[in-house]
Formats: structure tokens, C-alpha cells, sequence
């Protein structure tokens, strides 16, 4: 079976942990050796690559084409324009891919199935392009695809088109799932297939010997907050939440437009002696940081299904986690974690306390992620894909015959 995998969200050497979980999850369905793959992830055009530009100078140093773990990955250029960029961009971004796509069929990777991640717009544009390829195609919403973009008429109108189109959308949880039946699209279209975690990659490692590789004094008490540095990541929750933990010290590893402000928010508070920032961590150096820290928080304010959950559980580091969409599927035991009652520094504090009451074994919380590996979602992936691209050769069968 031949996937061509479409989505802006898949990382490039230019961005090389932007949608890591994207290409985490084809990276395991190559494994099963059932499946040949191509990647298009489409990238804004913008002619500058100095760093000023931020963002923007990432997307003109994406190379045209590359290869990321053996497979080929192409990034075709659409125009994005400020202002009017929302509604228009599916339809820019289908025609920028468009012969990109048709130069692979040429080639001989003749695709049978389009798997697009995020519904506005990658999976809008995906739709196009299937039709216009005559391709069936499936929809993985990840996130603020559907728990924020259909408060806008437009894009949410086109969001049901394609769901209609779909041969099937795929939920990282249920609750994504859940939303988009209650927009209108049709239940029985509808799946969850959640993210796995690596449990090769991301292994509890000797707590003394991580924070001595982290730079860290041995004794003490750590809180880590992981993820791009905006508002919606909570940072700066976490970071108020020290005025009500003393003697603990937060870890932050990430980047992003907000580490200015928070580190004036830390000065303010009279509490950036006990913050340390570590920037951008590669994923094969995050299992320092979660075996470092006794607890993870994320305080987000949205999320799908956040990674960085399980990623830290594998390491044996249990979690505080904000009560929205697909964490309460994650932080289901206490071995887990705890929910936050509120999504403010006092309720970080004392979920804290909470979680320190009953502190489960590093053991305890590792298995609790196994059981969310990746073999169930592949061998779902494989299942639901196999059921696609044979009722298209089915319905093909009947035309013809």
C-alpha cells in the first residue's frame, strides 16, 4: 500500500521537532514493512532567510526536498496573505502542492490514499487535491483544528465539507472525535486512534545521574514545564505557581515568543533565581529532563493529545495536567497523575501537594504508559486504510464493469 502523507505540521531540517508526532506516527507504520510512503509537507512562501524574520526565515531555509529517516519528504511553496491568509489558505496551499503530487504519480509512486493531518487547512487542501487526483483520502484532527477553528463560519463550513468527503477522519482522542459529531459530520465515519509513546526512546534513567548531566544540584525538588513558549502552553502559570512552592525549582525547555515575558514575569515575582531554561531540547535529550524533574505540569489551555504526557510517564515522571480534551484520557490513574482543578497557579500548587501525598514508584507510572504503545494505533492505521483503498479498487470495479 502506497501513503502519501500531506501535512504543513512535518518536520524539516529547518524545523526539526515542528510536528514531531506527525512523523513519529508514519514513522511507526513504516515499521510494519506494509507500507511504502512519501511525505508533502507544504511550507509559506517568504524570500528571507535572515533570522529578523523569525518564523518566516525558517520556512525560506526549508529545503525543497529531503530525506528524514529514509523517507522522502517534498515542501512545496503556497502563497500565504496576511489578513485574508485563513480563509484562502486551503486553496493556496492545494494548488502550491498540486505539481508536486503529480510529479510523484509520474515518477511511479502512484499513491493509493492521501493521509492528511489537521483538519484548517491541511485537510481542507487534502480534499482538494483528492478530488482533483481522483484519490480517497482520510483526516487526523490533532487539536486546534476542531477545538478552536469552527468558531469561524467559513473555515468550519469547509471543515464539514471535507469530513463529508473523507473516507474517514481519525481523532488523536475522543473528545476531537466527539466534537466534530456534534458540528455535524457523520458518527460513523468517525475513529480514534490516539498517539503512542516511544518507550525505547523515552526510558526513566537514574535520577542523580540526570540532573548531574542537567547541570543540577542532586537534592532538591524539581517542577518541569515542556513546550513552545506561548500563552497557551501555560508557562507562565507554572512559574507563578513558585510563589506557593518553596525550595522547588522549575525547568522550562522550550523556545518561543514569550520567553522575554516570562522571564520579566519570573524578575517580577521575585522568583527567577529558581527557574533554569533549557531552550529547544532535541527529543533524544528530553528523557534527561523528565528523569530529572519529580513532576511534569502542563497548563495548557488547549490541547488534543499532548505528547509530552506520555513522554514523561514513560520516563517514570508523574504529571499535573490542566482538565481539558484528551488529558483525561491520559491521566486516567492515579499512577498517572493529577488533574488540575482550575487552570491557575494556585491550583498547580495544590495539585502539587496533592500528588506528593501519595507520590506513586517511578515504576508504577512507567506502566501506565505501556499501555499506550504504538501497536494498537498502527495496526488500526493499517486497518482502516486497508478498508479504504479496497472499497475504492471495489466501487472502480463496479463502474468498469
Amino acid at each position: 500500500m502506497k501513503i502519501l502523507l500531506f501535512s504543513t505540521l512535518h518536520p524539516s531540517s529547518a524545523r526539526p521537532i515542528h510536528g514531531i508526532f506527525v512523523e513519529t506516527r508514519l514513522r511507526e507504520l513504516l515499521k510494519t514493512g506494509q507500507v511504502q510512503a512519501r511525505v508533502v509537507a507544504p511550507v509559506p512562501w517568504f524570500p528571507f532567510k535572515g533570522q529578523r524574520f523569525g518564523e518566516y526565515a525558517q520556512f525560506a531555509a526549508t529545503p525543497r526536498v529531503e530525506q528524514r529517516n529514509g523517507v522522502e519528504v517534498h515542501h512545496p511553496r503556497y502563497l500565504l496573505l496576511p489578513k485574508v491568509g485563513m480563509n484562502l489558505a486551503p486553496f493556496a496551499m492545494a494548488l502550491g502542492a498540486l505539481p508536486t503530487m503529480r510529479r510523484l504519480q509520474r515518477e511511479g509512486f502512484d499513491f493509493d490514499l492521501i493521509d492528511a493531518h489537521y483538519y484548517y487547512p491541511d485537510g481542507v487542501a487534502a480534499g482538494l487535491l483528492a478530488r482533483w487526483l481522483g484519490k480517497p483520502f482520510v483526516v487526523t484532527a490533532r487539536g486546534t483544528d476542531l477545538n478552536l477553528i469552527p468558531q469561524y463560519h467559513f473555515p468550519r463550513k469547509l471543515i464539514l465539507k471535507t469530513a463529508a468527503q473523507a473516507s474517514a477522519s481519525i481523532g488523536v482522542c475522543q473528545a476531537l472525535m466527539d466534537k466534530l459529531g456534534e458540528l455535524g459530520a457523520d458518527r460513523s465515519k468517525l475513529n480514534t486512534l490516539r498517539n503512542g509513546v516511544d518507550l525505547e526512546r523515552f526510558v526513566p534513567e537514574d535520577r542523580a545521574k540526570a540532573r548531574q548531566r542537567l547541570g543540577l544540584p542532586a537534592k532538591g525538588r524539581y517542577l518541569l514545564s515542556v513546550g513552545h513558549l506561548v500563552e497557551r502552553k501555560g508557562h507562565h502559570i507554572a512559574i507563578e505557581s513558585l510563589q506557593y512552592l518553596p525550595g522547588v525549582t522549575l525547568l522550562i525547555a522550550g523556545a518561543g515568543p514569550e520567553e522575554a515575558a516570562l522571564k520579566e514575569l519570573a524578575r517580577r515575582l521575585g522568583v527567577a533565581d529558581r527557574l533554569r531554561w533549557g531552550g529547544v531540547v532535541p527529543q533524544t535529550e528530553l528523557k534527561w529532563w523528565y528523569s530529572a524533574a519529580d513532576v511534569l505540569a502542563l497548563c495548557s489551555s488547549r490541547e488534543g493529545w499532548a505528547n509530552v504526557l506520555l513522554e514523561a510517564m514513560a520516563c517514570g515522571t508523574p504529571v499535573i495536567a490542566t482538565d481539558i480534551w484528551g488529558t483525561p484520557e491520559v491521566v486516567s490513574t492515579p499512577a498517572a497523575g493529577v488533574l488540575m482543578a482550575r487552570r491557575d497557579a494556585s491550583a498547580l500548587a495544590e495539585a502539587w501537594v496533592q500528588l506528593h501525598t501519595q507520590l506513586p514508584a517511578r515504576e508504577e507510572t512507567r506502566a501506565h504508559a505501556q499501555t499506550f504503545s504504538w501497536d494498537a494505533t498502527t495496526q488500526g492505521q493499517l486497518q482502516l486504510f486497508q478498508r479504504v483503498v479496497n472499497a475504492r479498487v471495489y466501487d472502480a470495479s463496479l463502474r468498469h464493469a
